[in-house]
């Protein structure tokens, strides 16, 4: 199970007790935003894209969308979403739990300005009822992300 390739990867830096498990579902921002009791902007979701053939994860604030615009004057390309069974094959993640820990090998990694705002934030765990709390240098340590990018916007 992906939340167990999470719970090995964090157990490196003894930080495996910090991820959270849920009776409940935090699949979509909406329900780790309920199960969390936080405000669904601190929600860090993972968002997967293929630029050419490389698969790209873009970690944003969880009250953001894709600014398209943005995103092709970033990557050079109009942003195109893996499907379910590509985010599975190319990440190592199932969409519910995709996050930046524990991923495939080749798969780059960017956070998004919208994550500065907020002290701690709450990616998914590689499963769809887990999270864990990190401050933003922790999001930088551990999701071994290439550079801060902006490419999101408002709802």
């Amino acid at each position: 199970m992906s939340v167990d390739k999470v719970r090995q990867y964090f157990g490196k830096y003894g930080m495996e007790s910090r991820i959270l498990e849920f009776d409940v579902s935090s699949a979509t921002v909406e329900l780790a935003a309920a199960a969390l009791n936080c405000e669904p902007g601190r929600i860090a979701k993972t968002l997967s894209f293929l630029v050419g053939e490389q698969p790209i994860l873009i970690v944003s604030a969880g009250d953001v969308k894709i600014d398209n615009a943005k995103y092709k004057a970033t990557f050079g390309k109009k942003a195109k979403m893996l499907t379910k069974e590509q985010v599975t094959d190319l990440i190592g993640h199932a969409v519910g739990g995709v996050c930046p820990f524990a991923v495939k090998d080749g798969v780059t990694v960017y956070l998004d300005e919208s994550l500065k705002k907020y002290e701690t934030v709450f990616p998914a765990c590689g499963s769809s009822n887990s999270a864990i709390e990190l401050t933003i240098p922790e999001m930088e340590q551990y999701s071994g992300y290439k550079e801060w990018v902006d490419v999101c916007k408002a709802y």
